[in-house]
């Protein structure tokens, strides 16, 4: 019942107004990109200094010395810019990004997020700009898995590793649902088709409420 992550990027990319300054975190949120329609200009920022990405190089046009944050060759599109990176951090704080998508390790049901640091010493502590972008930017989604590979939930009363910011997350995408985080806690709006009530409470550590209105999270939105 597992929706595939690409299309739950295609789910977030509706999402995204046209014309917005948008930052997308490092892992799954950048699949987004590929998946917002050619109608809209979205501007894309990277915390390493850049402003107007555009897509991945095609192979052997790689430049060594244009890269996003998650060290990915990228392009740069007519009128784009790039700059220090202190200058891209000002954005992020200043207010100047309308949206960011973030990965998450866990997210609480007061709109918490842990996405930097684990109890897994495989994968060490890494910030890198995400404590900027969940308190700087105008609206906040997380991209994740409903759970961890060992099915265990990300979704919990109170987050466990380190927090990334506190009370910042408006918004939760998942491969089961898309979920509001609201004063009450977590609201589910859209649930992938034949799951049951049961079954996403059951895959959630905190209580779910559910609108009068739950839509059908399908393939292909």
């Amino acid at each position: 019942m597992r929706l595939d992550l690409r299309d739950v990027a295609r789910r977030i990319a509706r999402e995204i107004p046209d014309g917005a300054y948008v930052n997308l975190g490092i892992g799954l949120p950048t699949l987004v990109a590929d998946c917002v329609g050619s109608d809209k200009e979205v501007v894309y920022h990277s915390e390493n200094g850049i402003l107007g990405m555009g897509p991945s190089p095609a192979p052997g046009e790689e430049d060594p010395e244009l890269i996003n944050a998650g060290k990915q060759p990228v392009t740069l599109l007519p009128g784009g810019a790039f700059f220090h990176h202190t200058d891209a951090f000002l954005m992020m704080r200043g207010g100047h990004v309308d949206l960011t998508v973030l990965g998450a390790f866990q997210v609480s049901e007061h709109g918490d997020l842990a996405n930097w640091a684990t109890d897994d010493a495989s994968h060490p502590p890494a910030v890198g700009g995400a404590m900027d972008l969940a308190v700087g930017a105008k609206r906040v989604l997380v991209m994740t898995t409903h759970t961890t590979k060992a099915g265990e939930p990300k979704l919990v009363p109170r987050c466990t590793y380190p927090l990334t910011a506190a009370g910042v997350v408006d918004r939760v995408y998942t491969d089961l649902a898309v979920i509001d985080v609201t004063p009450e806690g977590f609201l589910v709006r859209e649930m992938v088709a034949g799951l049951t009530r049961e079954d996403l409470q059951g895959a959630t550590a905190a209580r779910l409420s559910f609108a009068d209105d739950v839509g059908v999270l399908g393939q292909r939105e």
